[in-house]
């Protein structure tokens, strides 16, 4: 997808917060993603939900399928994800994505990514120059600071300009310094990982008991 301007940012323009989530240590299993539909950082619109492999490949793909499935999707006009990677180092290409979506990708953490200790961890799963390709074709985390008092984030961006992209965040980050879908798909995510976990613990320990 092109860059493009947008004419006018709207109070209520409809946004897309992606997050995963957490897992334990050593699973090899799929992980919840989460997608929630927000108008501005103020209305909760609507609910989507997928899942990705650990370190795996598939989190473009499964994201993308997500979306393209949705309801919701003629209406979004912005996806914004927490980082770039999910579930350990499932890297998502958010060119690719921008481009399957035809929408714009912003992606926003609160620390800039330390390349240096990413690259580290990548060199110790396989396929690395896939995943290292990957990540720096997101482009250099760009820092965004005073559009809320005490607040910085760090975005990498796709199909989108710095201006709009600041615009965006300054406008959806209501209750906290992310943009509310991205806070609201957090605990969502959350909270089906910690019900997840239980069930893993579970199944792990009945396993044992069998054997």
């Amino acid at each position: 997808m092109k860059t493009a301007e947008f004419r006018i940012i709207k109070p209520e323009i409809r946004v897309l917060g992606v997050d995963d989530g957490a897992f334990l240590h050593g699973q090899k299993d799929l992980v919840d993603v989460v997608g929630v539909v927000f108008r501005g950082g103020y209305w909760l619109d609507g609910f989507m939900k997928t899942e990705v492999e650990v370190d795996g490949f598939d989190a473009t793909s499964k994201i993308a399928s997500m979306v393209l499935k949705s309801s919701h999707y003629e209406q979004i006009r912005v996806v914004i994800l927490d980082g770039v990677t999910l579930a350990g180092f499932n890297v998502v290409d958010i060119t690719l994505l921008s481009e399957e979506l035809k929408l714009p990708v912003i992606s926003v953490t609160r620390e800039k990514p330390n390349m240096d200790e990413v690259r580290k961890a990548l060199e110790k799963l396989p396929n690395f120059h896939r995943r290292w390709q990957t990540i720096t074709r997101a482009g250099e985390a760009i820092e965004v600071r005073d559009y809320k008092p005490g607040c910085v984030v760090y975005i990498q961006l796709a199909g989108i300009t710095l201006k709009d992209a600041r615009e965006i965040i300054r406008k959806t980050a209501t209750r906290s310094c992310l943009p509310e879908a991205l806070r609201v798909a957090h605990i969502i995510a959350s909270g089906l990982s910690k019900r997840g976990r239980k069930d893993l613990k579970a199944r792990n320990s009945m396993e044992r008991r069998r054997s």
